[in-house]
């Protein structure tokens, strides 16, 4: 018997450092969700607060804030336990203190690109130095909620609405990202740069939250694991349905399925399950998932359009709004036992007390945290700042505040190549403009060179260059075209652009783009014995389909072409190279 005892123990310890080992990787996730749909800027900025947060909130929480969450009965307050000096439970306290990193790096997304990387770790040692663990006390550690039968599972009020509030109220004091609104205070649509990347970070989410709620149940033994089966069934079935339903819902009302919003509504339904996910039922979990879905997509936009709050990553709308929502439907659909013997949601006869319940706790909570980091964040301002300058925000905070120049070095020019760079080749330097690549100097940028002996500038055959804006789909039907007769150095360039028509707006996180910046190829060649007019006709031939975006072509005269490696000029100077 003792061995099967020691056994069980061992599975169930086994258990929670799974879970805290999941709950930990929930980091890499929330990066690579808050850096996808950020700017390029700024993502190494991204990935260092998502990496402090923890690494400040751990010692922050070993020194104090597990003592103040757990060291204690008291209604208002746990307790004081400097560096856990009684503890001996490490499988719990490293448990909790993942709990407590995911609370404050949800804040990270909604104040991203324009906050002072110094003040946001402040902000990270205090809200696992006592924000999260007061309110965490009252909720899980014995205090005045717990006592009255609220009921958090897994944290959609103790750790997502926490974290969804601080990020409200830092977004609102920080203020919008430069660009984000017109003189009017229409929102802007400023595109994050990675959807690949914001999908990788919602699948890690979603494979964490097994862990995240399932491992919640702190033991496998005994009733531990059909209550972990049921937890993982309902978490997972409520993620799907929210999805789903964003799907939808965005299909309808931005005519086209809206990728990045659809991706938060993965997480919509993974935070609104959280607190009931042990107690509801498949049909209560699906419900909350469809629910969590239309609130997850109006709540986003009433924050960005109506309330001119600035959150890139629509975390106020995941976290805060889906946290305190999921909780209060716990109150209606609560239905397995969790202690008290009784079924206490209101839609299986359990009557609005334990509903009650849940809203006297998700208010209180709200109010703790909205009222603490006011405060927190005000002084913050008032003091060393908490805004980014001008400068730093237009040119990212990867370079002014981490002295990185590119978190994609590979794909960017170096800075001596762009001191040479010049503009972009076209007629049309303010719509079309060059993405990173191997790029030459303009003609008119290209005269002062020093001639050989005083020679004229022209030479004795007629230059012409010719700057070709197409489709992508279309460059190997070009390149054949210009091969056939005769033209085989080009330049090719990816560029974005748009013409007249704005590039066909669409929608961004429920904002119309009022320009869309479509992706299109630039081919450049320089024309000697070919002449222009049968370059014009062939490219003609190649590109057109009769529909807006077929492309454009630009004509230009060109004074001269010397040859770098050997100084020949002019058609001389064509010949024998790659490119021009």
């Amino acid at each position: 018997m003792e061995e099967l005892k020691a056994l069980a123990t061992s599975v169930d310890i086994g258990w929670i450092l799974l879970g805290a080992a999941l709950v930990f990787f929930m980091q890499a996730g929330f990066a690579m969700v808050e850096t996808g749909l950020t700017r390029a800027k700024n993502a190494g900025n991204i990935v260092m607060k998502n990496l402090m947060d923890f690494c400040i909130g751990t010692p922050i929480y070993w020194f104090i804030g597990f003592g103040i969450m757990f060291g204690g009965t008291g209604a208002l307050f746990g307790g004081i336990d400097l560096f856990c000096l009684k503890q001996d439970d490490y499988a719990m306290m490293i448990f909790q203190t993942v709990f407590c990193a995911t609370s404050a790096t949800i804040v990270s997304g909604a104040m991203a690109e324009r906050t002072k990387f110094s003040s946001y770790c402040i902000y990270s040692a205090l809200i696992s130095l006592f924000v999260y663990p007061i309110s965490g006390h009252w909720v899980w550690g014995g205090g005045w909620l717990q006592s009255m039968g609220f009921h958090d599972f897994a944290g959609s009020t103790a750790v997502h609405m926490v974290g969804g509030v601080a990020a409200f109220i830092g977004a609102a004091i920080l203020g919008p990202r430069i660009g984000k609104y017109d003189k009017d205070g229409k929102p802007n649509a400023i595109l994050g740069h990675s959807m690949t990347l914001a999908a990788l970070g919602v699948f890690i989410l979603w494979f964490c939250w097994f862990g995240f709620n399932g491992c919640s149940t702190v033991a496998l033994s005994g009733e531990g694991a059909v209550n972990a089966a049921r937890i993982f069934y309902t978490t997972n079935l409520a993620a799907a349905m929210a999805t789903v339903t964003v799907l939808i819902i965005t299909w309808v009302r931005y005519k086209k399925p809206d990728v990045s919003m659809t991706l938060n509504g993965s997480l919509a339904g993974l935070v609104a399950i959280t607190a009931g996910c042990d107690t509801v039922t498949p049909v209560g979990a699906a419900l909350i998932g469809f629910l969590a879905g239309f609130a997850v997509v109006f709540g986003i936009e009433f924050v960005d359009q109506k309330l001119k709050v600035d959150d890139p990553v629509g975390a106020v709308g995941v976290h805060g709004i889906c946290g305190a929502f999921g909780t209060l439907l716990t109150g209606l659909f609560a239905y397995y036992d969790f202690g008290s013997g009784e079924k206490l949601g209101v839609f299986y006869g359990g009557g609005f007390k334990f509903f009650g319940t849940q809203v006297l706790g998700v208010v209180s909570v709200i109010a703790w945290v909205a009222v603490i980091m006011t405060i927190i964040f005000t002084v913050l301002k008032k003091t060393i700042g908490l805004r980014a300058s001008v400068t730093e925000e237009v040119e990212g905070l990867d370079i002014h505040e981490h002295g990185l120049a590119s978190a994609y070095a590979d794909f960017a020019l170096t800075s001596s190549i762009n001191n040479f760079s010049g503009s972009a080749l076209t007629a049309e330097p303010a719509v079309f403009s060059a993405a990173p690549s191997t790029k030459h100097v303009s003609e008119d940028e290209a005269v002062p060179v020093q001639l050989r002996s005083g020679a004229p500038v022209a030479s004795d055959t007629h230059l012409t260059k010719i700057t070709i804006i197409a489709k992508q789909s279309k460059f190997d039907d070009l390149k054949s075209a210009l091969n056939n007769i005769g033209v085989t150095g080009m330049t090719v360039t990816n560029v974005l652009g748009c013409g007249i028509q704005k590039g066909k707006a669409e929608y961004y996180r429920g904002v119309q783009m009022d320009m869309n910046l479509l992706p299109k190829i630039q081919v450049d060649v320089v024309v000697s014995k070919v002449a222009p007019e049968k370059v014009i006709q062939a490219a003609k031939k190649a590109l057109y389909t009769g529909h807006i975006g077929d492309g454009k072509i630009f004509v230009y005269n060109v004074q001269n072409v010397i040859k770098v490696r050997t100084g020949e000029e002019g058609f001389d100077a064509l010949q024998g190279e790659d490119f021009f």
